[in-house]
């Protein structure tokens, strides 16, 4: 179901575009890939000159791999357009500092230690903040939902529709249902 129509006029300015890709690689580990574009539909003036409607102010891409435990073995950032030629390009490299977090086991936390205010780039910060969702999305299909041992589904606890005590998940998921005491 879409968003209803505004009932007030307004006039676009800022699109911000973000796209999650996740590769599956012949060596057996996985490429999750974060690509980020900020674009005004106006010409918008910056300390370093004029930036045409349309360009990008911000073109920025990641590169995580990961093995089949979530584990960054390997990560590349690139810059392609920023607001502030020859400064923002240099946060870049220290995307390799995510080598050796866990995408499942406190990532975000790891990300702001190492990455976070000035030790990196705030929008690619921001950008790898949702990694771990999108490595769950790739690895759809290919984790088995029936864990070894009678480990509970991985997805189960982790939102409001899968809450082991709701609906979803008595209708889906009996074996995993705990009915919630009445209040």
């Amino acid at each position: 179901m879409p968003l209803p129509i505004s009932a007030v006029e307004r006039e676009l300015t800022h699109t911000r575009r973000v796209r999650y890709e996740g590769y599956k690689r012949a060596d057996g580990l996985w490429d999750i890939e974060a690509h980020l574009t900020d674009v005004k539909n106006h010409d918008f003036t910056l300390k370093t000159g004029v930036r045409r409607a349309g360009l990008a102010v911000h073109d920025m891409t990641v590169r995580v791999t990961i093995d089949r435990k979530f584990n960054v073995v390997d990560a590349i950032a690139v810059s392609d357009a920023v607001p502030y030629p020859g400064g923002c390009e240099a946060a870049a490299p220290e995307y390799r500092r995510l080598v050796g977090l866990n995408l499942l086991k406190k990532f975000r936390h790891g990300l702001r230690e190492r990455l976070g205010g000035v030790l990196g780039c705030t929008h690619i910060t921001e950008m790898l903040a949702a990694l771990p969702t999108a490595a769950i999305q790739t690895f759809a299909g290919e984790m088995r939902e029936d864990r070894p041992g009678g480990r509970k589904p991985f997805q189960l606890d982790h939102c409001l529709a899968m809450d082991t005590g709701g609906e979803t998940v008595r209708k889906w998921y009996p074996q995993w249902y705990l009915a919630k005491a009445d209040a």
